[in-house]
């Protein structure tokens, strides 16, 4: 059959080619096999589908970002086979510093300290980047036999047994279940006429990737600015000749180039103001706030901004739609847990469908949809609302609101058993956990 031509009928049909998406196609087929069919769309899949999907798989090949990837969501990559084609380039965080300060102290006293193991030998999480991730998921879908076609899903209508849903193609296919994993302006939502509550924050994440001349020893780094924090988060290190190596600099003459991942929050107007400067000027902006401790530094990525707000739909299912990932949710990146949240949707909705597949029942019928959002929408509210404190607590002036969080800081580091909780919680092992995200099959 053509790739081009999409089949009549599937079991289910996803509307977006990105982490989350592909994600939960692998999953539904390498659990219930070949005689259950998944589709995915996109209009950034390029076609031809070559040898390699992940060098023309979408928007997020492009993405000058990492990604923290928790305990838990390396434990689902594993299980869908994803995980090695990814390993060797993957950071382990071994360790966490969180300091506060104001942008000209001299010196950030660190109140807080993480040690990076859920358990002995595993990390809590890694950081793997985006474009190298989603090249993985695209190979591995390729092999699963998911069938991926470069057109989106224009319209669809539910009806009792099925959905009927035209494709940008012209084509028309039927499914039991459309899954909206197109991002934090989906169509698919709107289309089902699902609002959305949130905020904007007026911050900006500038995102980029930086070289500095000492190893990192894995450890990420969050400094709470008044503006917002600042992550520096270890990537591996990379030989000298790679493409994003440029000559002339003291730091190319080593053999390896030691990276860092930046989430550097600021303002909207600063954040474009930022990026507006010469190359000189915006590593003086960088160094004041990275500092040196490194060494010195040169900025190896493309630099980018995302405006930041906090966003949740106000249902997480539709008559024979479920939403996951952005479009179900957009949180702070404070806490790092965008992608792990995503992921935890599409475990859960991949359980939730398998369970009832193999029990000979509707998968896109109402007992389906209704356990997913009673597992992922109340979670989701609560990371959402602890991200938001977090970011209003820290994003700001006040010297009273800096000395209370410096003293709670203080407290936790005091408290291991806290220390570990908070541990478990990134790690994504806290909760009713999906089998994947424990490792296991479905």
């Amino acid at each position: 059959m053509s790739v081009n031509r999409p089949p009549d009928r599937v079991d289910v049909l996803v509307g977006g080619a990105g982490f989350a998406g592909l994600a939960l196609a692998i999953a539904l087929r390498r659990t219930l096999g070949e005689t259950f069919s998944v589709m995915v769309t996109d209009p950034t899949l390029d076609p031809p589908l070559g040898p390699s999907l992940g060098r023309s798989v979408g928007r997020e090949s492009l993405d000058a970002r990492a990604s923290a990837i928790s305990a838990a969501a390396r434990r689902l990559f594993e299980t869908l086979g994803v995980w090695p084609a990814v390993a060797d380039e993957a950071q382990p965080i071994l360790d966490m510093v969180i300091s506060d300060s104001k942008l000209d102290d001299t010196m950030r006293p660190v109140f807080l300290t993480f040690a990076g193991d859920v358990a002995d030998g595993e990390p809590f999480a890694h950081m793997v980047e985006n474009r190298l991730l989603l090249a993985a998921l695209a190979d591995r879908a390729k092999a699963e036999d998911v069938r991926l076609l470069p057109c989106a899903v224009e319209q669809f209508v539910p009806g009792a047994e099925h959905v009927a849903a035209r494709l940008s193609d012209g084509h028309t296919v039927t499914a039991k279940l459309v899954v909206a994993a197109d991002g934090a302006r989906s169509q698919l939502r709107d289309q089902a006429g699902i609002r959305t509550y949130g905020w904007p924050y007026g911050q900006s994440a500038i995102v980029t990737t930086v070289a500095h001349e000492r190893p990192h020893h894995g450890r990420a780094e969050e400094h709470f600015l008044p503006a917002g924090p600042f992550a520096i988060l270890p990537l591996k290190p990379a030989a000298c000749g790679r493409p994003d190596d440029a000559p002339g600099s003291a730091v190319t003459d080593r053999t390896t180039i030691h990276r860092a991942s930046l989430v550097w929050v600021e303002t909207a107007a600063e954040a474009e103001r930022i990026l507006a400067l010469d190359e000189a000027a915006f590593l003086a902006e960088l160094e004041k706030r990275f500092g040196l401790h490194l060494g010195p530094l040169r900025v190896i990525g493309r630099k980018a901004a995302f405006p930041l707000g906090y966003s949740i739909a106000a249902s997480f299912v539709a008559e024979r739609l479920a939403l996951v990932g952005d479009a179900a949710h957009m949180i702070h990146p404070v806490a790092g847990q965008g992608l792990n949240l995503a992921l935890r949707d599409i475990a859960a909705l991949a359980e939730s469908i398998t369970d009832a597949a193999r029990l000979g029942l509707d998968c896109g019928g109402p007992p389906v949809l209704e356990r997913y959002q009673r597992w992922r929408r109340f979670d989701t509210a609560m990371m959402g609302i602890a991200t938001d404190g977090i970011n209003r607590l820290f994003s700001n002036q006040s010297d009273v609101l800096r000395l209370a969080r410096d003293i709670g800081l203080g407290m936790v580091e005091r408290m291991p058993t806290l220390k570990n909780a908070l541990i478990r919680e990134a790690a994504g092992f806290t909760g009713e956990v999906p089998k994947l995200l424990r490792g296991e099959a479905l």
